[in-house]
């Protein structure tokens, strides 16, 4: 479906139409070989290629091309293998995209550019070459830890000013909807959530109240979450550590 009949209806629905780009841009890194997840860690789309070494890109979303978007990709450079920035492409060709001058930025700089048209077809405009070594070793590895925890892709990349469902809220979601029927403790929930201990004590949304040692139970504002957020399945592998709440 194209963004010309999509966008009123994204509209209507409050959400920003950066997320129209998700889709389609997400189809193009699968196809390249990436298994690809949106907002983690505050980057809009984020791919990691297993192999012999994880190899990690990452993709940040605009309306239009622009110098904001250009700092955001250098911002994120150190802290992957790869980095796009993508948008829509000018119906009337006079977008940044048919500029000169922000195409050899984007080259000097190691930044890939892909367009993306209204009928959602994404083509590669200055392919991802690293001009020089990046290393942010630490934000790296917290990024590639969350993409590996969070369940399925639950949130759409572009959207701003939202709630995200990360790896954290997921597991803090299947602990409240254990603790729906009634008081538990925390080995109660260890087989579905393994820190559930750690993130019942910790109680950062609010969800839980200790009600005696050991014994925990949910709040009004842990049964609102469970109207609000959708229950999640998660796989009893994952661990309860906080790396993007």
């Amino acid at each position: 479906m194209g963004f010309t009949s999509r966008k009123s209806a994204d509209r209507h629905e409050g959400r920003p139409l950066e997320t129209l780009l998700y889709p389609p841009v997400k189809l193009f890194l699968e196809r390249a070989g990436y298994v690809v997840k949106g907002e983690i860690g505050g980057c809009d789309i984020v791919g990691l290629a297993e192999g012999e070494t994880t190899l990690v890109v990452i993709c940040e979303l605009k309306l239009t091309f622009n110098l904001e978007l250009i700092l955001q990709a250098v911002d994120r450079a150190s802290a992957c293998d790869e980095v796009w920035i993508a948008a829509r492409i000018s119906a009337r060709g006079k977008g940044r995209e048919a500029d000169r001058r922000y195409r050899d930025l984007c080259r000097r700089l190691g930044i890939g550019m892909l367009g993306v048209s209204d009928a959602g077809e994404v083509s590669v405009i200055v392919s991802s070459v690293s001009p020089m070594p990046r290393s942010n070793p630490k934000r790296r590895t917290r990024l590639v830890k969350e993409h590996k925890k969070r369940q399925g892709d639950p949130a759409l990349g572009g959207s701003t000013k939202v709630p995200i469902m990360t790896a954290y809220r997921q597991q803090a979601l299947a602990c409240a909807a254990a603790l729906a029927d009634g008081p538990l403790r925390p080995r109660d929930l260890k087989s579905t959530v393994p820190t559930a201990g750690q993130i019942l004590l910790a109680n950062y949304y609010g969800w839980f109240e200790r009600v005696e040692k050991g014994v925990y139970t949910l709040t009004a504002v842990g049964h609102e979450a469970l109207m609000r957020w959708p229950r999640p399945v998660l796989d009893k592998a994952c661990d309860g550590s906080r790396t993007d709440v």
